[in-house]
């Protein structure tokens, strides 16, 4: 905890701007810091040049380009990333997170929020309360901030009308009042001229509240992670050695000490904590916030992303919750498609099962939708390839975020917070099998496999998978042909052809052809699959070399010509919508196993080209 110049103990407050653009944050913030005397006289020298240059207020120094700091915003006017400044006064110190007003950056408010205790929700006196200054509040409800500031800006420019005021503060009331805030305080100020900023205003003398800073410094946000039960998500697996084994990381919440019980959240192991190891040497305790090594009493196995817990106070563990999720890709979110989850230190493959509604953050309405687009939030049932132990995040709000990852461009695509485990988790276990798919496939002397054939339509899947199929039946190979026609007909026949339709059709005969595979069979598929997402999510259900991509390369021009159900020609005339190729993308392999281009073989020879394959990796050896 920080301390004042007497050396006693000053507690601190996390902090940050949002609302919407131009509804003057960063000058507001920098107005803050030059009043209270957190800047330097040479800093205020270069803010006298800077507003020279950049600055929007006339002669006036230009508070904002304090917190403005890259090029681009200072030449723009507006908050790009989030701009983190740190000050105190003699009752606390502050950090203070700027976050941008642009929704296109709502990830990075977002970002500014996971840590932040209160939240200063700007308004402009001239517009009142606007889409961005609902859904960033929206945002900073589900981020579990319960403490708000709605500063009601460039009252000035109103003529300090207290109608005004009073106006814009009863909208905002009525709007968070399912928010769950646990307090709101609406102050009127103009950051430009100082007014109820350090001090009160004799400009507005109808005001009788807390100046700004007078609210920053006394608002109790008195921290409860100490009260919470211990969590220890393990970072790293501390081992110099052969004589010591620890496992490092942060301590999220609680405290423990030496000799206290603790259990592995995931497996239930249990040990006993044997040491706490610091940079300073060990010690007896460890609370939140305390970066350490704990050493167990036992040789338990514990890897990275595991989460250490008391052994009466355990999270929950499951592999299905729900979760609220803000998306931020400019992609839509897909149910069924599989991200990357990262909870903690833990990242395992997620998947959307469900979207269950939408959230309007004007009304606070929930609507049915079948995806979530950029910037917008909805409830989700999730479902990780593993269990993870969390807690509700309105519980612990470490133990209760995660973020998921785009699998192909490791892109941060949304952040979400967990609301509870789903029933049906705790009544499905799986059960031990004694006769596996090495035991199967040893019977029929040959290796599973799944042969993916994709490419456009009319490139020649199907004809070159049957082939392939007679070829490998006439030796005596036991295989299976999945065909993306004919499971239309019955496993998928309740799907249509949007991007979700399509990525849940490949979902469901990714797991068939899993299953087939685990019998030891050669499983041979034929679909389109246009995106990469799923025909890697497929790969990653079987072991490395047991899934084999065939790209069957046709230019389009050729499907074209060859259109040999007419499909082209409807889609041209507008009579099919979704059609890949023409309405609808397809992303090649960019590195496939076998590539077949067709304008230069026959679909016989393409076929060959597949069996010299198998043959060259051992999955058939007659």
């Amino acid at each position: 905890m920080p301390r004042d110049p007497t050396g006693e103990e000053r507690d601190s407050l996390r902090l940050l701007t949002c609302g919407s653009v131009d509804d003057g944050k960063s000058t507001l913030i920098g107005r803050l810091l030059l009043d209270s005397g957190a800047v330097f006289d040479d800093q205020v020298a270069a803010l006298t040049e800077d507003s020279r240059r950049y600055g929007t207020a006339g002669d006036d120094l230009d508070p904002a380009l304090l917190l403005d700091g890259l090029e681009d915003e200072r030449q723009q006017g507006i908050t790009i990333d989030v701009a983190y400044r740190y000050f105190s006064t003699e009752k606390r110190s502050f950090v203070v997170a700027d976050t941008p007003g642009h929704e296109q950056y709502t990830r990075n408010m977002a970002s500014g929020a996971s840590n932040a205790e209160l939240a200063v929700i700007l308004v402009d006196a001239r517009k009142g309360v606007l889409p961005q200054t609902r859904r960033h509040s929206v945002i900073c409800s589900l981020l579990g901030i319960r403490h708000v500031v709605l500063a009601v800006n460039k009252i000035d420019l109103v003529g300090y009308d207290e109608a005004v005021f009073d106006a814009i503060a009863a909208a905002y009331r009525q709007f968070a009042a399912a928010l769950g805030f646990a307090s709101l305080v609406p102050i009127p100020i103009s950051a430009r001229f100082s007014d109820n900023v350090t001090s009160r205003s004799a400009r507005t003398p109808w005001y009788r509240g807390p100046a700004f800073l007078e609210q920053l410094e006394t608002v109790d946000v008195s921290s409860a992670t100490l009260a919470l039960p211990f969590r220890f998500p393990v970072q790293w697996v501390n081992r110099p050695n052969a004589d010591f084994r620890g496992f490092s990381g942060t301590v999220t919440s609680g405290a423990i000490g030496i000799g206290d019980e603790l259990a592995v959240a995931a497996s239930g192991r249990l040990s006993r904590l044997r040491d706490i190891v610091t940079f300073d040497g060990s010690r007896d305790e460890a609370a939140a916030g305390d970066a350490v090594t704990l050493v167990l009493a036992d040789d338990v196995d514990v890897t990275r992303g595991d989460l250490l817990c008391r052994s009466t106070e355990r999270p929950e563990v499951a592999d299905q919750f729900a979760a609220q999720v803000v998306w931020f890709s400019e992609a839509p979110l897909l149910p069924g498609r599989s991200y990357l989850l990262k909870i903690g230190g833990r990242t395992a493959p997620a998947t959307v099962t469900a979207l269950r509604h939408r959230l309007d953050v004007a009304t606070l309405e929930h609507f049915a939708a079948a995806t979530l687009g950029h910037n917008e939030i909805g409830l989700c049932n999730m479902s990780t390839s593993v269990p993870v132990g969390f807690d509700a995040y309105k519980d612990n709000r470490t133990t209760g975020g995660f973020i998921l990852i785009d699998r192909l461009t490791q892109d941060t695509v949304g952040a979400g917070m967990i609301a509870h485990a789903l029933r049906r988790a705790h009544n499905i276990h799986r059960q031990a099998i004694t006769i596996g798919k090495a035991e199967r496939a040893w019977l029929k002397r040959q290796a599973p496999a799944i042969l993916w054939l994709t490419g456009l339509s009319g490139a020649g899947k199907s004809t070159i998978a049957d082939h392939v199929e007679q070829a490998l039946h006439a030796q005596g190979f036991h295989t299976t042909l999945l065909d993306g026609d004919n499971v239309r007909h019955g496993l998928n026949r309740d799907l249509g052809f949007t991007e979700v339709d399509r990525v849940e059709n490949i979902r469901r005969v990714g797991e068939v052809a899993r299953l087939m595979s685990e019998s030891g069979l050669i499983v041979i598929c034929s679909f389109i699959s246009p995106f990469r997402a799923e025909r890697q999510m497929v790969r990653e259900l079987v072991e490395p070399g047991e899934f084999i991509e065939v790209f069957v390369d046709t230019p389009i021009e050729e499907c074209r010509r060859r259109d040999p159900k007419g499909l082209y020609a409807r889609a041209d005339a507008g009579q099919i919508v979704n059609f890949t190729g023409v309405d609808s993308p397809y992303e090649p392999p960019s590195d496939p196993e076998v590539r077949i281009v067709t304008s230069q073989i026959t679909p016989q020879e393409g076929a060959k080209q597949v069996i010299a394959y198998l043959r060259e990796q051992r999955v058939i050896d007659r």
